[in-house]
């Protein structure tokens, strides 16, 4: 027989309540202890963000707190600029942030944002899904609507977002339901959608200069909330040189100094105790070398080629052979460049010295055929010839002029007599086709065009290049 079984029957009625009570009791009790664990975690709050402050590496932790502190791009952020103006004015609509990396693109985003009083949500584009920006702009319209309070998305690398992804955020930004802060490292133009960016105002900051630099490695090393509670000290020289080798990214200057700091091991700053010293030598040992700031894909591949095109062509020799020496060492296609330099040679060079695209060629094939690091000895060469021939563009602005001309005017007809044999005729006044090889120079010249406009005009380079050839 059961347990119940040695109870009557009539007596499970009564037992009910009394489970239904434990029932009860268990719930509440399970609630208590949640509640208790909770104020627990309360308590044990400060203590867990102390503890994450402590392992922020220290370009985190000198992130600039107000406007008044942001070191560098006075273009915008002076006093009467315009980014500065629209802070200031309260008047921020969508913005898309772009940049170089370590010139303040995400702290300048949490800055702008703090200074509209609006509900602030930060994000990172690659990790982000339709699903989750359809909730973002669901709550931020439920946000105006019971508190008219708006919504400011930080959103980095939104160049990462596909163009259906940008496509969710355009009706939310036109309506003005959410503002959007997108930072990024690409050219808005080549990866946003245009609708996107037109809603917005593109916002371009430049590489930090060696002033600003070093302004922001010498707070790190007074403040306390950079270095200021070791006993270290770094010389000017050092911070000089730093400056220098980060290539204007404030993050990677930050990153040296600590490695410096953190390397001899400095104790902490207490009455007597003797600094330890970061000189030059220790400085570019823990930045090690100047890597080169070059994105084969992004917009310094294009601005350094388009810089060394413009050096060969105001014959620069210097200039040239740096910024080939810049793509070479950033790992750029050796037959990119060579390309470049081919183009040149009938772009810019063309009749002055015909010879140039001789040398453009054969570089070009040494280029494909031996690889680097050999090509580069053939590159140079091409690039200084390219430099220090004489320049004409007569070349490109025929070629120029003819396409204009038959692409806006109507088609010239072919004069009779220079047609095809099968279809060969008299031309108007019984003009035949003479060949110039059967008759002494110039006696037999034909009107091969039918018209009396003029693409090709030779310059006077193009005319001492004839001279010296002849």
């Amino acid at each position: 027989m059961d347990l119940l079984g040695r109870c009557p029957r009539d007596s499970i009625g009564l037992m009910r309540p009394r489970l239904d009570w434990f029932t009860v009791f268990h719930a509440e009790q399970r609630r208590f202890m949640s509640a208790r664990l909770a104020s627990m975690e309360d308590l044990w709050a400060p203590q867990r963000a102390r503890r994450r402050v402590a392992v922020e590496p220290l370009a985190a932790r000198m992130r600039p707190r107000s406007i008044e502190d942001f070191e560098g791009q006075e273009r915008l952020l002076g006093p009467g600029c315009l980014l500065r103006r629209m802070i200031e004015g309260g008047t921020i609509g969508s913005l898309i942030i772009h940049g170089p990396p370590g010139t303040g693109k995400t702290t300048l985003s949490f800055l702008i944002g703090e200074a509209c009083d609006a509900a602030l949500v930060r994000e990172n584009a690659a990790a982000l899904g339709v699903a989750r920006v359809r909730e973002i702009i669901a709550l931020a319209g439920k946000r105006i609507e019971e508190s008219e309070r708006r919504t400011v998305l930080l959103l980095d690398e939104i160049h990462r977002f596909n163009r259906s992804q940008q496509d969710v955020l355009l009706e939310a930004v036109e309506e003005g339901t959410l503002l959007l802060v997108g930072t990024t490292t690409e050219n808005p133009s080549f990866t946003l959608n245009g609708a996107l960016v037109s809603r917005s105002t593109v916002v371009q900051l430049e590489p930090l200069d060696s002033g600003a630099i070093e302004r922001i490695l010498k707070k790190a090393v007074l403040e306390d909330r950079g270095l200021g509670d070791l006993a270290l000290h770094v010389t000017d020289e050092a911070i000089e040189r730093l400056a220098v080798l980060c290539d204007g990214d404030a993050r990677r200057a930050l990153t040296a100094l600590e490695v410096a700091a953190r390397s001899l091991d400095p104790a902490p700053r207490i009455e007597g105790a003797d600094e330890v010293r970061v000189d030059i030598e220790v400085a570019e040992a823990s930045i090690q070398r100047t890597l080169a700031v070059y994105d084969a894909s992004g917009d310094r591949h294009y601005d350094i080629a388009s810089v060394f095109i413009k050096a060969m062509r105001g014959s620069d020799c210097d200039a040239t052979v740096y910024w080939l020496a810049r793509m070479l060492d950033a790992g750029e296609d050796p037959t990119f460049i060579a390309r470049r330099i081919a183009i040149l040679a009938s772009e810019d060079i063309g009749l002055a010295d015909p010879n140039a695209l001789a040398v453009a060629t054969n570089a070009w094939l040494l280029t494909e055929r031996i690889g680097m690091p050999e090509c580069q000895l053939t590159l140079a060469h091409a690039a200084l010839y390219m430099a220090r021939a004489p320049k004409s563009d007569s070349t490109t602005s025929a070629i120029g002029r003819a396409l204009a001309h038959v692409r806006t005017e109507g088609s010239l007809q072919v004069p009779p007599h220079l047609r095809d044999r099968a279809n060969r005729s008299d031309g108007p006044d019984g003009e035949t086709y003479r060949s110039p090889h059967q008759f002494p120079p110039g006696e037999a010249t034909s009107d091969y065009l039918g018209s009396s406009i003029s693409f090709f005009r030779p310059t006077l380079n193009d005319l001492e290049g004839k001279g010296e050839g002849e």
